[in-house]
């Protein structure tokens, strides 16, 4: 503290003022507390200047003892002017939740692989940087690289980069996308054991803002029925819906293609040898189990009832000899009553030209619930077609109403043909044979069907994957060309993914992808005159986890700067 004497023409003031380091470095102060003019402070603490000096100098010392004594016990005071403006163009806000996610980055030491790429290319920018802020922009504000470095200018450090080198950064990371895969992957031990004995695998796909295909951009099957060039993306995932590995590929290509060249990357790159296969039909074909029944590895793969020969189709549709999966108890599945909750199966081999495997059939009375009531909506909306007129079909669309909407042509001699359109009741029984039942076929022969079939329920998972890239990181539409940045734009997604799954992981999934994320963004402080920071965001029992998962917190009422540098150390680990 120190005592500030201001002088105008007509008067003299006395302050006490306190010094302080500003961010850049440079000295300045505040004021702390006005003692008053010289002649207000004669009347009581004169006859002369000097007496008044000694007075002022003595209530600096007895302000400077008061705040050592405040600073020991934590409190800090902070004057405030009514009567002062804003500073011009001074930044306040400042986003906190990429810590979090900073504490997994640093854990999977990111930042290591991110030096051998300097080395190896020697740039002058900080890639690690650039790469840290692109993922947790990715997960806080999904953006353009653009707006993702607007963004990163929030963030308590602020980019040591420029928007250019950005750019330049996306071609190093898509020439190296495979190579930081792997090398992410083995970095994730440092996390724990990964659950990499049972591998899922599943493809989706991305459109782009364009009209013309354009290199791997091409016309293909979309998953949200979009005419635009799309890409396709082959993801793994582990036994605990972490992410593992991926591959981009042709959107006009045959998604079954893609997972050979990946599979041989996680065998040779990754070194993963033993686990177990999980897909659904649509990549479970009989060239695909042959490949995962060489070696260590096995399969389990899902069925469909529809495309099995005659004989094991109607040994499947036929609804004796199920057991109860709990304990294997036979049960008459047709005397079951409809709000059961039960699990039921039954089993045989199942030998193809190539492999001898074993086909299990469940039955599920809650699951047959559901199927009956979406079809009876569906045929409900039929007949309102029917009655309309309206009978289009929509051929994309496998559950579209008009399917169960039949035609015929009478002909009457020497008329034109009567077209009649009508609600086909076959194919309506045709359809409730299916209900309840689900197949999965294997090469365990000899496994506890509960294990296999526990196993087989965990693809939801990988669809939940596919959907936070999609819609939480906006991962699509895609409106990079170039198809380095375009891998670079994946490799970015998929990091931003693993880094939130493991965060997900330590906080032992109790809480929704929506929960999480909204709390991050929410957790943002505002700087009080270069002092320090005040949070501005709610503690609740999700930000204590999330404070005890990543080992620092930030939930105090007042964070001083110093303080607040200590806490971006501790989420790098230091």
């Amino acid at each position: 503290m120190n005592l500030h004497i201001s002088k105008s023409k007509n008067s003299e003031s006395f302050y006490i003022a306190k010094s302080y380091v500003k961010s850049n470095g440079t000295t300045s102060s505040t004021i702390v507390r006005k003692l008053g003019t010289l002649n207000d402070l004669l009347v009581e603490h004169g006859p002369t200047r000097d007496d008044v000096l000694t007075w002022a100098k003595n209530e600096v010392k007895i302000e400077t003892e008061k705040y050592k004594k405040e600073k020991e016990a934590k409190t800090v005071l902070i004057p405030f002017r009514a009567d002062r403006q804003l500073d011009y163009d001074k930044q306040v806000f400042y986003r906190g939740g990429y810590l979090f996610l900073q504490s997994i980055y640093y854990q999977m030491h990111i930042e290591k692989i991110c030096r051998k790429l300097k080395l190896k290319y020697k740039f002058k920018y900080d890639i690690n940087a650039i790469l840290s802020d692109l993922i947790y922009a990715r997960i806080l504000e999904p953006s353009s690289k653009r707006s993702s470095f607007k963004t990163a200018s929030e963030f308590l450090e602020k980019p040591s980069y420029e928007l250019h080198d950005v750019y330049r950064a996306l071609d190093v990371l898509g020439n190296e996308c495979d190579l930081i895969q792997a090398e992410v992957y083995k970095n994730s031990h440092f996390l724990g054991n990964r659950n990499d004995k049972i591998l899922y695998y599943d493809c989706s796909n991305y459109y782009f803002e364009i009209e013309q295909e354009n290199g791997s951009k091409k016309y293909g099957k979309s998953k949200e029925h979009r005419p635009n060039p799309i890409i396709q993306m082959g993801l793994f995932m582990d036994g605990d819906g972490i992410p593992l590995a991926f591959s981009l590929f042709p959107g006009n290509a045959n998604e079954q293609t893609s997972l050979k060249p990946l599979e041989k990357k996680v065998l040779g790159e990754f070194g993963c040898q033993k686990f177990i296969y999980c897909s659904d039909a649509g990549l479970g074909s009989e060239d695909i189990r042959c490949y995962n029944h060489m070696g260590e590895r096995a399969y389990i793969v899902t069925q469909s009832i529809k495309k099995l020969k005659k004989e094991e189709k109607e040994w499947a549709l036929n609804m004796q000899g199920f057991k109860r999966v709990s304990d294997d108890t036979p049960v008459d599945i047709t005397k079951l009553p409809a709000d059961d909750k039960g699990l039921y199966y039954k089993d045989e081999p199942y030998t193809t030209k190539k492999l001898h495997q074993r086909l299990i059939i469940t039955y599920s009375p809650k699951y047959a619930l559901y199927q009956k009531s979406i079809r009876d909506k569906q045929v409900e909306r039929a007949q309102k077609m029917l009655d309309s007129g309206n009978t289009k079909k929509n051929r994309k669309n496998p559950n579209d109403p008009a399917r169960f909407i039949e035609t015929t042509a009478a002909t009457k001699e020497g008329e034109l043909a009567d077209i009649h359109h009508y609600l086909d009741e076959n194919k309506i029984a045709e359809e409730s044979k299916y209900d309840g039942l689900y197949a999965v076929c294997t090469d365990l022969l000899d496994d506890d069907v509960s294990d296999i079939l526990k196993v087989s329920e965990g693809r939801w998972q990988i669809e939940e994957c596919f959907r936070i890239m999609k819609t939480d990181f906006s991962a699509r539409p895609v409106y990079l060309q170039d198809e380095n940045r375009i891998k670079a734009h994946f490799l970015i997604c998929f990091l931003s993914l693993t880094i939130y799954r493991f965060l997900e992981k330590k906080l032992d999934s109790k809480y929704t992808c929506e929960e999480l994320l909204d709390t991050l963004k929410a957790m943002n402080f505002v700087e009080v005159q270069e002092q320090g920071f005040v949070p501005t965001y709610k503690r609740e029992s999700i930000t204590d986890a999330l404070h005890v998962a990543c080992g620092f917190r930030t939930d105090y009422q007042f964070i001083t700067k110093s303080k607040m540098k200590t806490i971006q150390k501790e989420s790098k680990g230091r």
